[in-house]
């Protein structure tokens, strides 16, 4: 006799999808802010989108609380607080004095996010988990945010300023729908122990970006944007030297 089968459970995983949520309560600040004309909250509130967004998963992984349900929510609330809420905050800061080209470079930056994510979700279970295939989201928001974040800590604007952050938009947002690679910090194991050197690093780094928030962090993404660059190149000239080396004869 079959025995009956036990009913799905229907009710969701709430650490995570807490860690989620604020993210995602995050991402609609910034664009509110940016609203109101608070550019630097909105900045801020990027940053710290990013940060529960890198908490989520390792949450969930670590209490083994993942679900398909957390994932698909994981995504969404990546499209609003790093495609959706970036563009707006840069169109209401200085895309907007661009007239049409402004906010086309805002929808492109939205729909790179868009598409980025998508891609993301579809390669996800057969891609390199040492690598990202293009930009990820949250670097690319940070890097629009840093931008404005520094733009504002310096009292800079104007048409230089506003066609900088067209500049800005509009590559983060192509990096992100490219092939270039980026390292994605997956094999790092941050629930084992480590020598007392690394904590020390973690600590100086800390006081380096306590001494310029806005300019140290975005000179950090960028220099992230820029070795997607590199690591592509090496690895590309890594596979054109296997293919040129003659396989050695089997004794």
């Amino acid at each position: 006799m079959d025995q009956p089968t036990k009913p799905r459970s229907r009710g969701i995983y709430l650490l995570p999808n807490l860690f989620t949520t604020s993210a995602l309560f995050a991402g609609f600040y910034a664009a509110t802010g940016a609203i109101n004309g608070h550019f630097e909250a909105a900045a801020v509130a990027i940053f710290i989108a990013m940060v529960l967004d890198g908490l989520d998963g390792r949450v969930a992984r670590m209490t083994n609380t993942q679900s398909e349900f957390g994932a698909q929510y994981d995504s969404l609330a990546d499209l609003v607080s790093f495609g959706l809420a970036p563009g707006l905050v840069a169109y209401a800061w200085g895309l907007a004095s661009l007239g049409k080209l402004g906010w086309i470079a805002a929808f492109v930056y939205a729909t790179c996010g868009a598409l980025r994510l998508a891609r993301f979700n579809v390669q996800h279970g057969s891609a390199d988990k040492r690598y990202f295939q293009g930009l990820p989201s949250p670097a690319a928001a940070a890097l629009m945010a840093g931008f404005i974040w520094v733009m504002v800590d310096n009292e800079i604007a104007g048409d230089s300023a506003a066609y900088g952050m067209l500049l800005v938009t509009l590559v983060s947002g192509l990096l992100m729908v490219s092939n270039i690679r980026y390292h994605s910090f997956k094999e790092l194991n941050f629930s084992g122990k480590v020598p007392f050197v690394v904590a020390v690093i973690v600590m100086l780094v800390l006081a380096i970006i306590y001494v310029a928030p806005p300019l140290i962090l975005f000179s950090l993404f960028l220099i992230y944007a820029v070795s997607g660059l590199v690591l592509t190149a090496n690895l590309l000239r890594r596979s054109r030297r296997e293919k040129n080396t003659p396989p050695s004869d089997a004794e």
